[in-house]
């Protein structure tokens, strides 16, 4: 095993924090061991190696798997289902009313490996039943991780997972690909959008506004201040009225957004 001294540690996870906004500084045991196959297969026999081989890498692939080994990913179909019962009791008959030309515009800020929003496409697309042909419903579902995008775009599911989703869901949603699993249906799938993105870009790329941002348990991994700035740009990003949905562990401070208070992990841009 390849040990790192404290100057590698705190210029491998000072290279993070600045350019994606994870901070590990209290981390050490996770990033040395997540690491390890890397270096073993890159034949470096230090951090120092590491580092150098990551910045001076051209193609993006260094970083990307880099990002891959020391992010959690850990999500599943219905969590903190009380978000999804407040978008589809509250939220989408609102937008409904309000949608000018019939267009949702709503974006699962680090989806992971998919299950929030593919939850979000059924809601739409129970909601709006037939008249969803007549609406641009499409969800746009970013995360940095390559590795769960691949997931998430396949639409593979074990059937266990599926447990928590309702029956008529599975039924209607899914089809099966084999004994243990199932595929989103195509319906679904053409409904949602999965892009890499990198939610430290200082500069979002989006011509319009969103109506709604779910970013949840994701900034649990940012300091204040990097938390403070992000919520920032999403604020910039909302439409007024819009909403932002954050992890149910996650609380934003009065003083640190516009955005207004409604419920536990639910904010408005009035």
């Amino acid at each position: 095993m390849v040990s790192i001294n404290e100057d590698e540690f705190v210029e491998l996870v000072g290279f993070i924090k600045n350019n994606y906004g994870i901070n590990l500084f209290e981390k050490k045991t996770l990033v040395t061991g997540r690491l390890q196959h890397i270096l073993a297969e890159k034949n470096l026999n230090s951090f120092s190696e590491y580092i150098k081989y990551v910045k001076a890498d051209q193609t993006g692939k260094a970083i990307t798997t880099l990002i891959n080994r020391i992010t959690t990913n850990h999500t599943f179909f219905l969590r903190e289902k009380e978000h999804f019962n407040y978008f589809q009791t509250q939220v989408l008959p609102c937008l409904k009313k309000t949608a000018s030309n019939k267009d949702l515009r709503i974006w699962s800020a680090g989806c992971s490996s998919g299950e929030e929003p593919y939850t979000l496409a059924m809601i739409i697309a129970d909601f709006l039943g037939m008249e969803q042909k007549l609406w641009d419903s499409r969800i746009l579902a970013t995360d940095i991780s390559e590795k769960v995008l691949e997931t998430a775009t396949q639409g593979i599911y074990t059937n266990e997972q599926l447990q928590v989703l309702p029956e008529e869901w599975r039924r209607k949603y899914f089809k099966k690909h084999d004994s243990d699993s199932s595929h989103v249906v195509e319906e679904i799938r053409e409904n949602v959008i999965f892009r890499q993105f990198n939610l430290m870009n200082q500069v979002f790329p989006f011509k319009k506004r969103f109506q709604v941002i779910f970013c949840r348990n994701v900034m649990i991994y940012f300091d204040s201040e990097t938390r403070r700035q992000l919520v920032n740009r999403f604020y910039d990003h909302t439409e007024p009225g819009g909403y932002l949905f954050i992890g149910l562990s996650e609380s934003l401070r009065r003083e640190e957004t516009a955005y207004k208070y409604i419920r536990p992990s639910v904010y408005r841009k009035e």
